[in-house]
């Protein structure tokens, strides 16, 4: 795992990954305190893109977090496929810039967090893997409210989550 650095404003990855080509596929940032994956914490991962929706869905993971003792929240925001250049700066960039609102809630809630940028076709089989992966006791995520018919031709990622984890998972609208 390496980091690089980057602008000012952006602090650098405390965790990166690559793949078999040497492209950034993930990177992942810690609060002061977080603790690793499996000290037996309470952890919500919250599906974040930046909307409204996905920062609702933030608040509440954050809600029920602050029940738990000790609790703590993962972000994670998922990116599509991009090429060796583009992942260098891109994946960082958009995943900070994406998550920057739902980071200020918890750190406004005194909570914990750690996020997680991904780069991945399929942000619902994305979201599900990391969240097994982490141990999650739950997912949250907003929905953009589509109709039937617009999931049906576009998909829907909550739709998708719904459908994949194994365990809770929370939309909020």
């Amino acid at each position: 795992m390496t980091t690089t650095a980057l602008p000012d404003a952006l602090p650098a990855p405390d965790l990166t990954r690559r793949d078999s080509t040497g492209r950034l596929v993930a990177a992942t940032w810690h609060s002061a305190g977080s603790r690793p994956t499996g000290t037996g914490r309470a952890r919500w991962l919250v599906a974040v893109d930046g909307s409204a929706c996905a920062l609702r869905a933030a608040a509440m993971a954050a809600r029920l977090a602050a029940l738990a003792p000790h609790a703590e929240v993962d972000l994670v925001h998922v990116e599509p496929w991009l090429s060796l250049e583009a992942a260098e700066t891109e994946l960082v960039q958009r995943g900070w810039t994406a998550m920057a609102p739902a980071r200020e809630l918890l750190e406004a809630a005194a909570l914990h967090w750690r996020l997680h940028a991904l780069m991945g076709s399929d942000a619902a089989t994305e979201i599900v893997g990391l969240a097994h992966t982490l141990g999650s006791c739950g997912i949250a995520i907003g929905s953009q409210g589509l109709t039937a018919a617009e999931s049906l031709f576009m998909g829907s990622v909550a739709y998708k989550i719904l459908h994949l984890a194994r365990g809770p998972t929370l939309v909020v609208r």
